[in-house]
């Protein structure tokens, strides 16, 4: 697609917003799974959402941390996949963690760990740099142009 012929079209960033959601949440299930699901009994809800698990004093709470931090590299594919200009890659990965924040808000309360803020920014800044850094390299790829005339 040429830079600046897409219109404005709600129903389309509305669609990559939901499609980001999703892939984020499957993706943390997949490695909440693998990191924690190891170590507990059964894997529920709350270690999607809930701020008091993710902590520095247990085994699970590092798990759940490397399960963030691994999820936010995934994150940044999914940018990179879905909405593919490095301009909107800011605008896409902040609405992801603000709607992560908003439902860890209304599952548990507002977050008041200091490690939770602290893994939840980094894995914020990992995710919009590395997505604009791929978004970057791709728009910075020549364009292969064909030549119509012989060199004599």
């Amino acid at each position: 697609m040429f830079y600046g012929a897409m219109i404005w079209d709600p129903w389309l960033i509305l669609a990559q917003i939901v499609c980001i959601q999703s892939l984020y949440y499957m993706s943390l299930g997949i490695f909440l799974w693998t990191f924690v699901g190891t170590q507990v009994s059964e894997l529920t809800l709350k270690y999607f959402f809930n701020h008091s698990l993710v902590t520095g004093a247990s085994v699970v709470g590092w798990s759940i941390i490397a399960a963030y931090v691994v999820n936010a590299l995934c994150g940044a594919a999914y940018v990179f996949i879905l909405v593919e200009r490095a301009k909107k890659c800011l605008d896409f990965t902040v609405t992801l963690y603000i709607i992560h924040l908003i439902l860890c808000v209304l599952y548990d309360g507002f977050p008041t760990s200091f490690l939770w803020w602290f893994v939840y920014i980094l894995c914020v800044v990992v995710t919009a740099l590395l997505g604009e850094w791929l978004c970057m390299r791709r728009e910075l790829k020549d364009i292969p142009m064909r030549s119509t005339r012989l060199d004599v």
